[in-house]
């Protein structure tokens, strides 16, 4: 899929024509992974753009590459001022996503990253809509397991990571369902291969806990603050899969999905198979936040213009 790109991109300190933005062959990230990346997004209310929660997108980008020694050369108040100076360079007037990343250059075959390995830093932004219908998804749960920290940090948002991501994607797509969900090493449920996940029993909202391989998620963060601020009850668990059966009901969360209603998993309906109050309740109180029509979050948004 071809993304619909900006005229212009941040390529180390610069804007530059997107054509001219160009790697070599012999780029490290392309043969091992070793590339470092954010998704998020900027909300057009037709007043002006918001970046939701830049600051603790940028925190992570950060970090994800400190696990791997990769060194991100730019202060976070550069990279700041790269994310939103993109979409000023490129007159933005509509809800985007904005794709940041930093690589591992020419450094050869060898395996033996440090901090002083040469690394790139790029940005880009595309209009961007709904990832899924949020009339509701179907999942389904495969066979693949979501690693651990037994094997790689579950917490780094690195490229060769989402290779995970992408084969269980692949099953579940086969089997006929929009998402898959995959478990952990021990059997409990983790994540889908792009989202969290939120289950809802008796009123109560559950999540697995970062004990579960699940991303420490930025819209994960956000709905459990959020639902707190409700008086809804918010548990971060381990979560057995049978549960997911018997819930009330489940969405996911994430930068690209947003808040995402499953309405069946495995073939079998959730509840009455539509979208539960809370999860209804959870789309509108975070389209309202990212829109700038509550003030109360009104922090949680770096305006561009």
């Amino acid at each position: 899929m071809k993304l619909p790109l900006s005229k212009f991109v941040w390529f180390d300190g610069k804007y530059i024509l997107v054509e001219k933005a160009q790697v070599p062959i012999t780029t490290h990230a392309i043969h091992y992974g070793t590339s470092i990346f954010e998704g998020i997004r900027a909300y057009w209310n037709e007043k002006n753009l918001f970046v939701f929660r830049l600051n603790e997108h940028v925190k992570r980008f950060r970090h994800s590459g400190q696990f791997y020694n990769i060194s991100l050369n730019f202060t976070d108040k550069q990279i700041i001022e790269a994310i939103t100076g993109i979409c000023r360079k490129n007159k933005i007037k509509k809800s985007c996503y904005i794709r940041p990343f930093y690589f591992v250059g020419d450094y050869g075959i060898n395996l033996h990253v440090t901090e002083k390995a040469p690394t790139h830093v790029a940005i880009f932004t595309f209009p961007f809509g709904d990832l899924f219908d949020k009339n509701g998804i179907t999942a389904g749960v495969v066979s693949w397991r979501k690693f651990s920290d037994q094997s790689t940090p579950p917490q780094a948002k690195m490229g060769g990571n989402y290779l995970n991501s992408i084969i269980a994607t692949q099953e579940a797509k086969r089997s006929g369902f929009d998402e898959a969900i995959l478990l952990d090493h021990y059997g409990n449920v983790s994540e889908a291969p792009g989202e969290n996940i939120f289950i809802v029993r008796d009123g109560k909202i559950i999540t697995p806990s970062i004990s579960s391989s699940a991303l420490e998620g930025i819209t994960r963060d956000s709905i459990i603050r959020i639902g707190r601020d409700l008086d809804i009850e918010v548990e971060e668990r381990k979560i057995v899969r049978s549960e997911l059966t018997i819930s009330d009901e489940i969405f996911l969360t994430g930068t690209a999905a947003e808040i995402i209603p499953i309405i069946s998993i495995d073939g079998k309906k959730i509840a009455n198979g539509k979208p539960g109050d809370i999860t209804k309740k959870m789309i509108q109180e975070y389209k309202d936040i990212v829109m700038n029509k509550n003030e109360e979050y009104s922090h949680w948004l770096t305006m561009v213009h």
